[in-house]
């Protein structure tokens, strides 16, 4: 698993992300690269603004036991998962402004530090280790740059 939190990680990813291209094609899914950059950063509005409301009640009790477990381990996600309904993007996105948006939260949260996210309540699963964040992050982005060959 990438380290997120190290500049080296980030680096990588963000190298990663340089290499898209408006033309850039899915190898699996529906989401067009602009989608998938909007998609992304989707992750990151959680954590840094209100924009989307937590889930509450059964929800998040059902988020927290059967579906934190999934998203925070270090397996890779399997191809053509289901997407949560606030992280579907409808119609087309500004890619280079999608581009920039998304590798500057990642510099945002190398800049924060592992530390910083240490014990911090995700938006949906409660309280995460530095480590379930890592993986948050760097699996949801691993997997869809992968989808797009990078």
């Amino acid at each position: 698993m990438t380290n997120i939190f190290s500049q080296e990680g980030a680096q990588f990813m963000i190298s990663r992300i340089e290499q898209l291209t408006p033309e850039s094609q899915p190898h699996w899914g529906k989401m067009s690269v602009d989608q998938m950059l909007a998609h992304l950063c989707v992750m990151y509005e959680t954590v840094y603004t209100d924009k989307h409301p937590k889930p509450a009640g059964f929800l998040k009790w059902m988020m927290k036991t059967f579906i934190k477990k999934t998203v925070v381990n270090a397996s890779p996600y399997k191809r053509n998962g289901r997407t949560a309904p606030h992280f579907r993007i409808a119609g087309p996105r500004d890619f280079e402004k999608e581009k920039q948006r998304l590798m500057g939260y990642i510099r945002q949260t190398r800049e924060l530090g592992a530390a910083h996210f240490d014990g911090k309540e995700s938006h949906s699963f409660g309280p995460l280790s530095e480590t379930e964040w890592n993986n948050l992050f760097s699996k949801h982005l691993d997997h869809h740059l992968k989808q797009f060959g990078v």
